[in-house]
């Protein structure tokens, strides 16, 4: 009997639009294609659970990972990413560089953007509420990828970095054992994950 894994994965590409509040953004064409690639995936195969933030792409994503495997998915509204409402969307060179700065000052609020310790009690306590649960088989959170980074340094026992954020384009995913929350591998395009 293998032990569970538990696997974060990040929603893959978005149709961004300005006008469209950034939570509401649905995957693009791009980000479904490369979901619906994964729904054979081996890796899959032992998921009994998927969680997915409340957001709409990450509900698109985990709905496509989902139907297949005949599992319904469950939404936590609190495992969303780090509130960014205060500026709504930004060009993406100003994008990256309030990024820079949310990961560099950790205990700030960067023009007006939830504090990184905050999201990142957050979303530990999101999936730490889940994993307490121990029913059997692996789990798949389906998320973002500032407060998946910001998970990844909480069970890697890395301080809050940029360094250790997914590759650009989205669609990475990390695993960790469940038993005793030790790293399997670090973040790797989710069409590259062998187990």
């Amino acid at each position: 009997m293998t032990a569970d894994i538990v696997r974060y994965l990040t929603h893959p590409q978005v149709q961004i639009d300005p006008d469209v509040p950034v939570p509401q953004w649905g995957l693009s064409p791009v980000g479904r294609a490369r979901t619906e690639t994964l729904t054979q995936a081996g890796w899959l195969a032992n998921t009994t659970q998927i969680i997915s933030s409340g957001e709409r792409k990450a509900i698109e994503t985990a709905g496509i990972i989902a139907g297949p495997l005949g599992i319904m998915i469950e939404i936590r509204e609190a495992m969303h990413e780090n509130d960014r409402s205060a500026t709504g969307f930004l060009k993406p060179a100003e994008f990256e560089q309030v990024a820079d700065r949310f990961f560099a000052e950790p205990h700030l609020s960067v023009r007006g953007w939830e504090r990184a310790v905050d999201a990142q009690a957050r979303i530990v306590r999101e999936a730490e509420a889940v994993l307490a649960r121990k029913r059997p088989g692996d789990i798949l959170f389906v998320g973002h990828g500032a407060v998946g980074t910001l998970l990844f340094c909480h069970f890697a026992g890395h301080p809050i970095d940029r360094v250790h954020d997914q590759p650009a384009g989205g669609g990475h995913c990390f695993a960790l054992a469940r038993q005793d929350r030790s790293i399997l591998h670090a973040w790797c395009r989710m069409e590259e994950i062998a187990s």
